[in-house]
């Protein structure tokens, strides 16, 4: 599909979706929850996953550079390893696998992290703490890692898995946005091969991202705008919420 052939109603809800990638990348992660499902209202499945692709490059620009000083390089660099395993074993079997099961797999996969993340809460401050250490290994690095590079490379589901993992560590706002937006930058740019080479990622989809790119800078300042007005705590019940909603979606998901 070309920019000629979308309709009224159409460009409405591609301007709509660039507006809450742009609020998400800078903002409150988590505010793309719709953006998948939108999307696929509007393009084929293959022609959305590359269009959406490059739509989120240009958010993470945005993002990327506005919180160039709040990345947690040590973190990032522990999360790449896996991230690359990942992406590399999903664009291997992305032919063969389910979509929809795989959304079902993940949302009952980061249910059952959320409440295992409440009732950690609970245990005495001693266990916490060897919990808090546990956290940053290297090991659940890579483990969170590739599963968010699987994740994202076939199905743009990552998010719910990566939050899940920055809300255990405890950051505050502007870091965990910070950390969030580099480590996205930089799985998104490891996907653009793969999703060229099987041609999701083309000329016609890059015209359309052109066209979005308005309305994703507009929702990148509304992001930042929020997230200043936003105290800690309200940001971390809203992530939280947030990322449960998205894994119910993914578990409903047909």
């Amino acid at each position: 599909m070309t920019l000629s052939e979308l309709t009224g109603s159409q460009w409405i809800l591609l301007l709509l979706c660039g507006l809450l990638i742009g609020i998400a990348k800078t903002g409150v992660p988590g505010f793309g929850i719709l953006v998948v499902p939108l999307m696929a209202m509007i393009f084929p499945a293959s022609a959305s996953t590359g269009i959406l692709l490059g739509m989120l490059i240009t958010a993470d620009i945005f993002a990327a550079i506005y919180y160039r000083y709040s990345a947690q390089w040590k973190l990032i660099l522990q999360l790449l390893p896996g991230t690359i395993i990942g992406v590399v074993a999903a664009a291997a079997l992305m032919k063969s696998v389910n979509d929809s099961l795989l959304g079902k797999l993940i949302g009952i996969v980061v249910l059952v992290m959320l409440a295992g993340r409440y009732a950690a809460n609970l245990l005495p401050a001693g266990t916490r703490q060897n919990l808090d250490a546990l956290r940053t290994h290297w090991s659940i690095a890579t483990l969170f890692g590739s599963m968010a590079g699987f994740t994202s490379m076939l199905a743009n589901a990552a998010g719910p898995v990566m939050t899940l993992y920055l809300l255990s560590l405890g950051l505050d706002k502007k870091r965990f946005v910070g950390l969030n937006a580099w480590y996205f930058f930089l799985l998104n740019w490891l996907k653009v091969p793969f999703s060229a080479g099987q041609n999701l990622m083309n000329k016609h989809s890059l015209i359309i991202d052109a066209a979005t790119f308005p309305a994703i800078a507009i929702g990148a300042l509304l992001g930042v705008w929020l997230l200043n007005k936003l105290p800690q705590k309200v940001f971390e019940i809203v992530v939280t919420a947030l990322t449960a909603a998205a894994a119910v979606k993914l578990l409903l998901s047909h």
